[in-house]
């Protein structure tokens, strides 16, 4: 029986432009006490907009998590200036969960956010 694989994911969507945020920079990062952040690893969006794993391994210890986007550099490379030239999205990984899938619906003056699937 194989292992089911821990996996940290995400997708974002430029509504501004009507399709996936390509070469936007991430960052995973977990605290490790308050206020303070380690990271866990960083990437950029592939041309569908996901970074479809930002564990660096296959460990996913309880805890909580950091996940940083580097927007200004993405508008910057589409000429737009955005409100928001860094996004975080701060979450909780329960140790009964394998799986989180955090995407990101953005335009340049604003962004949500959702777990996903």
């Amino acid at each position: 029986m194989a292992l089911a694989m821990n996996r940290i994911s995400t997708h974002i969507l430029d509504l501004h432009r009507g399709q996936p945020a390509s070469g936007v920079p991430v960052r995973l990062e977990r605290e490790i006490e308050a206020g303070a952040w380690q990271l866990v690893n960083s990437a950029r969006t592939d041309p569908d907009g996901r970074c479809p794993q930002l564990l660096s391994g296959n460990e996913l210890p309880a805890g909580v998590y950091r996940l940083v986007f580097d927007t200004a550099a993405y508008f910057a490379a589409n000429q737009l200036e955005t409100l928001y030239p860094r996004i975080e999205i701060i979450f909780r990984a329960r140790e009964s969960e394998s799986h989180y899938h955090i995407p990101l619906l953005l335009n340049a003056n604003g962004y949500t956010t959702y777990r996903g699937s």
